[in-house]
C-alpha cells in the first residue's frame, strides 16, 4: 500500500514546496523526508537568508503567502518601509514576520548550531511533522554566468529580475561540501525518490551536485515531475534559462536533463504529445494534471505519483 512507502522528495522553489506539501498530505509524517536546495542562500542585512528552505517550511506549515507562494501570509512591512526611509537596501523584500525567522536562524548559526539542526528545531516550532533537511550544512552558493559576467543568484534572480542572458551556472565550493546529517541515510532508506517540479538548473542541479547525493540513489525508483507545462514555467525563469542555453523549453527537455537518473517522468496533459519522446529516453512517462492550484490538487498529484511509481 502507498502509505508503507518511504519517500524522499528533492525540492526547491514554489513548485517543489507545493508537491512536498501534497506528499505530506498523502503519507504519514515518518514516511517522508524533504531534502532542500541551499544554493540560493545568501547573507543580507547581516542575516542568513535561506529562500528555498523557507518556502518549503512555510508551505508545509500552512504559513506561506497564497498569492506569491513565497514569504509568509498576513505579512506586514514596517521594517522594510523604515529601512527605505533610512536609505537601506530594500531590493530583497523581507517582511516583518519573515524577519523573525532570519534573526533566530542567524543567531543560532552564529552560536555554532548546524543549519540542519536549526531547520529541524524551527520546523518543529512551526508545527511541521515531516523531516526537512538542507542538502548540506555548508555554503554552496549558486553563481549565474551571464553575458554581463557572473552574478550571485539573488542578484540575478531578484535584483536584476532574471533579465541578463544566462550562459551557465556554477556552485561555489560544492566539490568540498558534504551532505547534511540524515541526507544519505534518508536516500538509502527510500523506496521512492521524487524530483519535484523545481527549476532543474538552480533548484535541483545544485542539490544533486553535492558529492554523495547522487551516489546514494543507488538503484532506487526515481520519478521526476516537469516544471514546464506547454513550453512555459508556472513560476520562475526555468523556461527562459533553457531557451538562453540553446534548448527548446519543454517537458521533454526536462526529461533529457535528468536522463540517467529517472525511471519515471510525470508530464502535464498539455504535453501528452511528448510522452513517446520521453519513452524513447528509456523513461516511463505518466500524463497528469500537474498544475497545483489548491491543496487538494497537491494531494491528488502526490497520490498519482505514488501509484505510478509502483510500475517502475
Amino acid at each position: 500500500m502507498t502509505h508503507s512507502m518511504q519517500v524522499v522528495a528533492l525540492a526547491g522553489g514554489v513548485g517543489g514546496a507545493r508537491l512536498a506539501d501534497g506528499l505530506a498530505q498523502a503519507l504519514p509524517p515518518e514516511h517522508l523526508t524533504v531534502i532542500v536546495n541551499v544554493g540560493d542562500d545568501f547573507e543580507h542585512l547581516g542575516l542568513r537568508i535561506c529562500p528555498d528552505l523557507d518556502t518549503v517550511c512555510y508551505t508545509l506549515a500552512g504559513l506561506a503567502n497564497p498569492e506569491t507562494g513565497w514569504g509568509r501570509s498576513d505579512e506586514s512591512w514596517q521594517v522594510l518601509n523604515t529601512l527605505a526611509e533610512l536609505g537601506g537596501a530594500t531590493w530583497f523584500r523581507v517582511g516583518d514576520r519573515d524577519l523573525a525567522l532570519h534573526l533566530e536562524r542567524s543567531e543560532r548559526l552564529r552560536l555554532g548550531v548546524p543549519l540542519s539542526q536549526v531547520t529541524y528545531d524551527l520546523g518543529k516550532r512551526m508545527g511541521i511533522a515531516v523531516r526537512v533537511l538542507p542538502v548540506t550544512d555548508e555554503s554552496v552558493p549558486t553563481i549565474v554566468r551571464t553575458e554581463n559576467g557572473e552574478l550571485p543568484f539573488q542578484e540575478y534572480f531578484v535584483r536584476q529580475r532574471c533579465e541578463p542572458k544566462v550562459t551557465g551556472f556554477r556552485f561555489a565550493g560544492v566539490e568540498q561540501a558534504r551532505p547534511a546529517p540524515g541526507v544519505v541515510e534518508a536516500l538509502h532508506r527510500a523506496d521512492l525518490i521524487v524530483l519535484c517540479p523545481s527549476n532543474p538548473w538552480v533548484s535541483l542541479d545544485p542539490l544533486l551536485a553535492v558529492p554523495g547525493v547522487q551516489d546514494a540513489f543507488g538503484t532506487r525508483r526515481v520519478v521526476g515531475v516537469s516544471p514546464i507545462i506547454g513550453g512555459q514555467t508556472v513560476k520562475g525563469p526555468a523556461a527562459k534559462m533553457f531557451s538562453e542555453l540553446g534548448i527548446q523549453p519543454s517537458a521533454q527537455a526536462v526529461a533529457v536533463h535528468y536522463r540517467g537518473l529517472l525511471g519515471g517522468f510525470v508530464l502535464d496533459r498539455q504535453d501528452i504529445s511528448q510522452a513517446d519522446a520521453v519513452q524513447a529516453l528509456d523513461i516511463l512517462p505518466y500524463v497528469a494534471d500537474t498544475l497545483m492550484k489548491t491543496r487538494q490538487d497537491r494531494r491528488r498529484l502526490a497520490l498519482e505519483i505514488l501509484e505510478f511509481s509502483k510500475l517502475l
